[in-house]
């Protein structure tokens, strides 16, 4: 009990944060009252840096590279020629921006897509006038596909590189399975969403009123590395995989060659976009995992590996769906960050179950992480920062609002993408 109530009270804070605190400051606390009490030992710490290093710095980079990339002009350029590509049409636009939104969140995070997209789409909604309601059809349409389509690449949601680390999945293996079901979940996600706002979807807008998407760029010299520097990018994710190299080296490489150009051109202010990095993200990473490394020492993870072997013996298909599910209310309750750890370790100890079984838990556990939090707004700090950054652009959405969306939403996406887990892991792990 006394794990739990680490746990909790570090999350309370984490999530709140009191007078502006920060959440690496929270969760370093809540370890360190975690040492004093014996919950933790000091030869978890390495244990748990093992686990979280090459995530954390892979978000970084990300993120360095994401805010180069948005100061150079670059998402607010692919933005303006989308809403070009529309032609007028409020029925074509709906799922070009929601396409969009998948695409970024694949190659820059889910972070990435949500954060930086969504001011964009704003700008641009406000170009053409459209009335509060139908922005706010687009504007969740946004951040709603950044989680539920990061699924792809072991790169596109921090809590993928962590769980792909922790069971040791290669690149191309992760790419390979997750790839098909993410256009699943891109598919599932268009149909929902349709169905919720084809109401306030306008039937047409005037492109007009957009300026040339040339106008965007302010930085060309990074605007033209962008390109064949992430094409490179990502070849070198697959290719560096069979030698086990850290996807970490590879973004942190990218990001050193973006900050150079940057550097040389000084149009963008490379200082300022490595203030704007998560360096936060160090410490709580660290942090929150040694905390829930404690549940793991109390034997809490243990009542959840007796549940996933219950339902690994009713087959791999409820096995599949009912670790999703499960994964997903975890994370809409505990966050996200510490529920794929807390998952991981449980499929770690649940015995008696076969290797097929125990992988769709691994990939079903991943799913359920990243779109579990869309449940609730407390399920992933992207969202509730996402949602401050609505409120400071006058479109607020309360959390009663954010959860009659979620809740309604979510599950059949969640139960199409399962599903397709499902029936596409074992046909090509057994051809």
């Amino acid at each position: 009990m006394l794990a739990l109530a680490i746990f909790v009270v570090t999350l309370v804070f984490v999530i709140w944060q009191p007078r502006g605190l920060g959440i690496g400051w929270s969760a370093m606390a809540g370890a360190a009252v975690a040492l004093v009490a014996g919950v933790i030992h000091w030869h978890d710490i390495p244990v748990v840096w093992h686990i979280v290093w090459d995530a954390t710095f892979t978000f970084i980079a990300l993120i360095v590279i994401s805010l180069l990339l948005d100061e150079a002009g670059f998402f607010h350029w692919a933005a303006l020629h989308v809403v070009r590509w529309g032609k007028g049409r409020g029925r074509t636009l709906f799922p070009l921006i929601v396409v969009l939104g998948a695409a970024i969140a694949a190659v820059f995070a889910n972070d990435g897509a949500a954060l930086l997209l969504t001011p964009i789409v704003i700008a641009i909604l406000t170009q053409l006038r459209l009335s509060h309601t139908a922005a706010l059809a687009f504007i969740i349409a946004t951040g709603f596909v950044a989680d539920t389509t990061s699924l792809p690449l072991v790169i596109s949601n921090l809590v993928n590189i962590v769980s792909a680390n922790f069971f040791g999945i290669a690149f191309d293996r992760y790419a390979a399975i997750m790839v098909p079901v993410d256009l699943v979940a891109l598919g599932a996600t268009l149909a929902v969403l349709w169905l919720w706002y084809r109401r306030q979807v306008p039937a047409t807008y005037l492109v007009a009123e957009l300026h040339a998407p040339a106008t965007a760029i302010r930085d060309h010299q990074v605007f033209r590395a962008a390109f064949p520097l992430l094409a490179l990018v990502l070849a070198a994710y697959f290719l560096t995989a069979p030698f086990h190299i850290p996807v970490c080296v590879v973004a942190c490489l990218a990001a050193g060659i973006l900050l150079l150009v940057a550097g040389y051109g000084r149009v963008i202010p490379v200082r300022k976009a490595l203030r704007g990095a998560p360096w936060q993200i160090v410490i709580f990473s660290l942090g929150m995992y040694l905390v829930v490394y404690g549940l793991r020492n109390a034997g809490l993870t243990d009542y959840l590996a007796t549940a996933l072997v219950w339902l690994g013996h009713q087959g791999p298909f409820i096995a599949t769906i009912g670790t999703g599910f499960l994964a997903a209310v975890l994370s809409s309750i505990l966050n996200n960050m510490p529920s794929v750890l807390v998952g991981a370790l449980a499929i770690q100890q649940a015995h008696d179950i076969t290797p097929l079984t125990r992988e769709l838990m691994v990939y079903a556990n991943v799913i359920g992480c990243d779109l579990g939090p869309k449940f609730t707004p407390i399920g992933s700090l992207a969202t509730l920062l996402w949602l401050h950054v609505l409120a400071s652009r006058n479109h607020r959405v309360t959390w009663g609002q954010y959860m009659k969306v979620g809740l309604a939403i979510t599950p059949p996406v969640l139960l199409a993408t399962l599903a397709a887990l499902a029936l596409w892991l074992p046909w090509i792990s057994h051809p």
